[in-house]
């Protein structure tokens, strides 16, 4: 961090503080409130044959083509944004795995969205699992879990990121036996292989549906200031990310990764915490896709609800 730290450069634009650094970009706005974006790309290019670049009507096409002849698409706008990413077989099947071309007329304003909580009638463990604690089956039945409330509308990938009222309709599983050292988002080799289970669930609900998309989740504690916590857990969830694809062939395209710093704490401390630097894996596809949740019967004695 203190070779990053040394090679930001911030700037001001439009009443916002951009803060740029080796593969990261970090935005404060106005509030003080920072957000993170990183290119994704880089992860797809693991083990390519080719990579070809197209632009086409204002729209850039990346397409990395992998030995088997599998190509993965990635299309953005003028402005970088993703609109689209595309797996083509070998045979020129296309799955669309996001579309995030389109918005819904209710999206009001940028990607920050509001809602209020979700009622959560799952049990609690159940809604957030410890990935130390489940069995496999518990593991893959979160990844394949409806949202724990009704969803609204479709929301874009910027919006399910940077919006926690929207990501908490879905359900999430703590990695919380990968413990990052402080300072650090390298994965230790001992560690690695606690990934297993994760990455079999996350292949068994890819091969059952091959547009599902999961969010890994990066985490700091509090120690330290925002924006290097903030890069930080972004490399966290990144170097997961990587790990999950590189060792245990879960496609790279069926993932995507954000940090989020120290906000969302599981213990509550301002001192050093292996428990907040965690990753977590939530699976996202209902909420790109607009799916509603198939909410379960209310426990025994208590009314439906209206």
């Amino acid at each position: 961090m203190d070779q990053f730290r040394s090679e930001r450069h911030e700037v001001q634009e439009g009443g916002r503080t951009v803060i740029t650094e080796p593969g990261r970009v970090i935005i404060r706005d106005p509030g003080g409130q920072e957000y993170i974006r990183h290119n994704e790309e880089d992860r797809f290019r693991y083990g390519a044959r080719d990579i070809q670049t197209q632009t086409v009507g204002g729209e850039t096409r990346t397409i990395v083509i992998r030995p088997d002849g599998t190509q993965i698409i990635t299309v953005v706008g003028r402005d970088g944004e993703l609109l689209r990413r595309i797996r083509r077989d070998e045979g020129g099947r296309e799955v669309v795995i996001i579309d995030n071309s389109y918005r819904d007329p209710r999206a009001i304003g940028g990607f920050y969205v509001d809602l209020p909580p979700p009622v959560i009638r799952i049990p609690y463990d159940r809604y957030i699992v410890d990935s130390d604690d489940a069995p496999p089956d518990v593991i893959y039945d979160t990844m394949e879990a409806p949202p724990v409330d009704r969803i609204q509308r479709r929301y874009s990938l910027d919006e399910i990121r940077y919006s926690p009222s929207v990501r908490q309709l879905m359900p999430s599983i703590d990695l919380n036996s990968i413990n990052f050292e402080s300072g650090s988002w390298e994965i230790p080799p001992d560690q690695a292989a606690k990934l297993q289970v994760i990455a079999d669930g996350l292949n068994r609900a890819i091969q059952r549906n091959p547009r599902e998309v999961f969010l890994i989740e990066g985490h700091t504690d509090a120690t330290g200031n925002d924006t290097d916590n903030l890069s930080l857990s972004d490399r966290r969830a990144e170097s997961a990310a990587e790990l999950l694809t590189q060792q245990f062939a879960v496609p790279a395209e069926n993932l995507t990764s954000q940090g989020y710093g120290s906000q969302y704490p599981k213990e509550q401390t301002s001192g050093p915490s292996r428990i907040n630097r965690r990753v977590t894996v939530r699976r996202i596809t209902p909420l790109l896709n607009g799916g509603t949740a198939s909410l379960p019967p209310p426990p025994p004695g208590t009314a439906p609800p209206r």
